[in-house]
């Protein structure tokens, strides 16, 4: 495991409950969108805690790495990053980690990715990177939330859906039914069916990527709806 300090260059809040964290790193590290890093503190004590979170930046970013982290309340590192955590300071980064969940535009497509709240950060890496590169290769993107105000990164997803080149993005809220243009209720199995038939060619590839629950459902849905089961990777948070 690599592990480097890097310098918090700035903070911006996405949603009530997620922060993103731009990191400057000291020795940039190549990776492939869907990978992880390490965060670790070290108390005055020598009491470590470390929690993995995917990384939101696409590759090829130079020494700047963004992790958009979700406060939680129960966690050892979510809640010192949002309370004390300033720009300037250094936190220990390790990795990157994650073979697994990746994808990039030369694995090709069509690709569905279905999130479910900060499920979506590993997505905004590939996004990015697809767009970076110029890929037209088709991704649907299927996202889910509580409520609007926590779409983690919905205007820039909205503004690569609008270019035309393949990107197709289908948002539902969980907890607000009368948000338009947004769908209400849960992912479900005709959700899912819905948005395969409108791949012009057969999904060759599922990512799924939430909570437990959120995964665990959506991924007997996608079952449920013809996909075959071997087409279906997984990454869950929060376990």
């Amino acid at each position: 495991m690599r592990w480097q300090n890097a310098v918090i260059a700035r903070i911006e809040q996405r949603s009530p409950r997620v922060k993103s964290f731009f990191f400057r790193l000291p020795e940039p590290f190549a990776f492939r969108p869907g990978q992880h890093v390490l965060v670790r503190l070290t108390a005055p004590d020598g009491y470590r805690a470390q929690r993995s979170y995917s990384i939101a930046s696409a590759p090829g970013q130079g020494r700047e790495l963004e992790l958009a982290i979700e406060r939680l309340d129960d966690g050892e590192v979510s809640p010192f990053m949002h309370d004390a955590a300033q720009v300037s300071d250094e936190i220990e980064l390790g990795g990157p980690i994650g073979g697994h969940f990746n994808w990039a535009p030369e694995d090709g497509g069509p690709v569905l990715l279905i999130g479910g709240g900060s499920g979506v950060v590993p997505f905004m890496s590939m996004l990015r990177h697809r767009a970076a590169v110029g890929s037209r290769v088709p991704v649907t993107l299927v996202f889910s939330a509580p409520r609007r105000e926590d779409l983690l990164f919905f205007d820039e997803l909205s503004k690569l859906a609008a270019v035309g080149n393949g990107f197709n993005l289908r948002v539902t809220l969980t907890r607000e039914t009368a948000v338009q243009p947004f769908r209400a209720g849960r992912i479900d199995a005709a959700f899912i069916a819905d948005a395969v038939a409108a791949t012009t060619t057969p999904v060759r590839q599922v990512l799924i990527c939430g909570s437990n629950p959120f995964v665990e459902a959506v991924a007997e849905g996608a079952i449920a709806a013809g996909i075959d089961a071997a087409l279906i990777k997984t990454e869950r948070y929060g376990v």
